[in-house]
Formats: structure tokens, C-alpha cells, sequence
């Protein structure tokens, strides 16, 4: 009899703890669905992106020249070098270019090497071999010129001095800043033309804008004088010297916005 009442116990026993499981189970799971539909997920946002560009007269004219110097001792190739650089730099000069717009970008001094057949057994491979042969100075000399209507005069004139190599002209704007803050005020103001339109299409209100990204890869487009590089090899004196038309340069930015946006 006292085995029954046992068993009968312990069986009830384990049918209260079970069914008080079952209740705290039940009650932990529809406390974690009331909390979890409260829980934070960040604010819902759209991202326009705008677009804008400004014209600009170019107010500067910039070009590149290049002088050489060869000789057997360096110090020779050096002087013819510089002969030729002084020479065009006190051209310029002269003609109204200021100093800080004539700027040395690169010089070398190089060995040079020449070829000769070497001696070998009739039949046999004969390799070329390589000998010494002097030196060779280049120095690499960038110009800005300011008043762009002579640019055309002078890239003239110093492709008569004795330059081995001169570039085409290339107009930019000296100082972008108003033109970039122009574009970007516009760009700006594109983005937000947009988000009204495309906010109102999804069916959303505009709390704030909570972000800003200017996409810095958009930088001026500077177009050249036409295709005016010279070898100076050949003759370097045209007939007549060239009409430069300078014409406008494109300053383009890009932004994006985002917003917060509610139902």
C-alpha cells in the first residue's frame, strides 16, 4: 500500500513540474514576441544622388618642354643642358613670364650606350656587345602662362630655341573653388528636387537627411589647344603662328543625399 501511494506521488509529482514548464515556457516565448515588436531596427531611408556642372573660360595657359645634352664627360652634357634651359627661360622671362610659373618637373643625368659587333668564331652566335658612350642630360621644364591670348606666341617662340621636345597647350582655370562651390550648391539642390517626387512615389514622408557623400572622383574636364606637341627634330617654325581658341571647361560634381523617411 505504501509503494502505491509512492509511485502515486512521484507521478504527480512529475506532472506538476512538467506542466509548470510547459506554463514558463509558454510565458517566456509571448514575452520574447511582445519585446521583439518593439525591438529597434534603424530608420528606414531613400538616397538621391544629384548632378550638376558650371562652365568656366579658362584663365591660364600651360605647356612642357624638354632640353637635351649629350657629350662624352657629364659635366659637358650638363652645360649644353643648361645653355639651352637658360636660354628659353630668359625668352620667357622676358616676354612676361613671372619665375614661380617656370618649373623644373624632372631632370636626369644617364649614362649612354652603344652596340658593337664582337669577335667570335666564324658560324657561331655573335652577340652585339654594349661599350660605353658618353652622357645625356634631359631637363623637363612645365610653364604657366597668364595671359593665354600670348600662350600660341610663345609656345612659338620657344620652339626656335633649341628644344628637343615641346607639349601641346593646355588651358585650365587657375582657380576652381568658386566653380566647384557653384556646382556643388547646384548639385545639392538637384538631390533634393529629387527626393520630393520620389519620396511621395513610395509613399513616405522626409523626417531629416541623415547623411552626405560628394563623390570627390569628379574633378574639371580641361580640354587642350588643338594637337599642337612637336618633335623638335624637324623644323620648328610654322608660317604663321596658331589661333588659339580657348573656349569653356567643364566643372562637373556629384553628390548623394539620404533621408530618414516615415510612413
Amino acid at each position: 500500500m505504501e509503494n502505491f501511494f509512492s509511485q502515486k506521488e512521484n507521478r504527480l509529482l512529475g506532472s506538476l513540474v512538467l506542466l509548470m514548464a510547459l506554463i514558463a515556457l509558454g510565458a517566456y516565448a509571448s514575452y520574447t514576441m511582445k519585446q521583439s515588436k518593439y525591438a529597434f531596427t534603424g530608420p528606414t531611408t531613400i538616397s538621391v544622388v544629384g548632378e550638376a556642372e558650371v562652365m568656366a573660360v579658362p584663365d591660364i595657359g600651360s605647356f612642357t618642354f624638354s632640353v637635351k645634352g649629350e657629350n662624352a664627360l657629364a659635366g659637358e652634357a650638363r652645360s649644353l643642358a643648361a645653355k639651352k634651359a637658360n636660354d628659353i627661360k630668359s625668352f620667357l622671362t622676358g616676354s612676361g613670364v613671372e619665375d614661380k610659373d617656370i618649373k623644373t618637373i624632372s631632370y636626369n643625368l644617364n649614362p649612354k650606350y652603344r652596340y658593337e659587333p664582337a669577335v667570335c668564331p666564324m658560324g657561331s652566335y655573335c652577340p652585339q656587345r654594349q661599350v660605353a658612350d658618353g652622357y645625356e642630360v634631359t631637363e623637363m621644364v612645365q610653364v604657366k602662362v597668364r595671359a593665354v591670348d600670348r600662350a600660341g606666341d610663345l609656345l612659338s617662340g620657344v620652339s626656335d630655341l633649341g628644344v628637343d621636345y615641346i607639349s601641346g597647350l593646355e588651358f585650365t582655370v587657375d582657380d576652381t573653388s568658386v566653380f566647384e562651390a557653384e556646382a556643388r550648391a547646384a548639385a545639392i539642390a538637384d538631390a533634393k528636387a529629387k527626393s520630393g517626387p520620389l519620396a511621395e512615389a513610395l509613399g513616405v514622408k522626409i523626417v531629416r537627411m541623415t547623411s552626405y557623400f560628394e563623390d570627390e572622383g569628379y574633378r574639371p574636364y580641361y580640354g587642350y589647344g588643338g594637337d599642337m606637341a612637336m618633335n623638335m627634330a624637324a623644323p620648328a617654325k610654322q608660317a604663321v603662328d596658331p589661333e588659339i581658341s580657348l573656349g569653356e571647361n567643364t566643372i562637373k560634381s556629384r553628390v548623394t543625399l539620404t533621408f530618414e523617411v516615415k510612413q
